[in-house]
C-alpha cells in the first residue's frame, strides 16, 4: 500500500489539521532524522494549510483554530505540526493558551523543535502587557487605569485606545502611542492588547 493511500485511509480524506476533503496533499514533517518518506513522518494536509505553513506572511490567523481539535491528535507528525504553528501563531494570545495545554513527550518536542521554531535570541526584549501578552509594533492597546501624562494638563482615561503603537527597543517597560495628537511613553503594566 502506497504512502498516499495508507494517509487518506488514516485521515478518512480529509486534511488532518484542519478537516478540510479537498486540495489534499502528502507533507512531509521536517525532522533531523536521515530516513525520508516514513509514513510517521507524513501527514496529508490541504493547499490551504500548506501554503500557511510555508509562507508565514500570508497566515490566516483565525484559520488556525482548527488546532484546537488536530493538536491532540495521537499521531506524532500531527502534534509536531500543531505545536510548530501554535509556536509561530503564540503572540496572538489563544495560541499560547493552547500550546500550554499541550503535552508532547520529549522526542516528539525535541522533532517539533528541529526548525528552530519558537526560538528567540536572549538579547530580544519582550514588551508584554499587563496580562503577560506581548506587544508587538502597530498593535492598538487600551488603558487601563486613569493616566497624569507628565509634562502637560491632560489625563488619559481609562479605556482609551491607543492605535499603532511602537515599542521602545531597550525598555521592556515602555511603549509609545499617540494620545490626543502628542506622542506620549506609556508603561506596558498600565495597558492591555486588543
Amino acid at each position: 500500500m502506497t504512502i498516499e493511500k495508507i494517509l487518506h485511509e488514516r485521515s478518512d480524506s480529509s486534511c488532518e489539521l484542519c478537516g478540510a476533503k479537498e486540495n489534499l496533499m502528502i507533507y512531509e514533517v521536517a525532522s533531523d532524522s536521515s530516513v525520508s518518506g516514513n509514513i510517521d513522518e507524513n501527514v496529508l494536509i490541504c493547499s490551504n494549510c500548506f501554503e500557511q505553513i510555508e509562507n508565514p506572511d500570508k497566515m490566516d490567523v483565525n484559520h488556525w483554530h482548527c488546532l484546537n481539535d488536530s493538536m491532540w491528535s495521537q499521531i506524532p507528525a500531527i502534534q509536531v505540526l500543531a505545536w510548530r504553528m501554535l509556536t509561530r501563531l503564540s503572540s496572538e494570545g489563544w495560541p499560547q493558551d493552547l500550546l500550554d495545554m499541550l503535552y508532547l513527550d520529549e522526542e516528539t518536542l525535541a522533532w517539533a523543535q528541529t526548525t528552530g521554531e519558537g526560538q528567540t535570541s536572549d538579547d530580544t526584549v519582550e514588551h508584554k502587557d499587563s496580562n503577560g501578552v506581548i506587544l508587538e509594533a502597530g498593535d492598538t492597546v487600551v488603558i487601563i487605569k486613569d493616566l497624569n501624562v507628565k509634562g502637560t494638563s491632560f489625563t488619559v482615561k481609562r479605556g482609551t485606545a491607543v492605535r499603532g503603537i511602537s515599542l521602545v527597543a531597550d525598555n521592556p517597560e515602555h511603549i509609545e502611542g499617540r494620545v490626543n495628537g502628542q506622542q506620549i511613553v506609556i508603561l506596558t503594566k498600565f495597558v492591555k492588547k486588543s
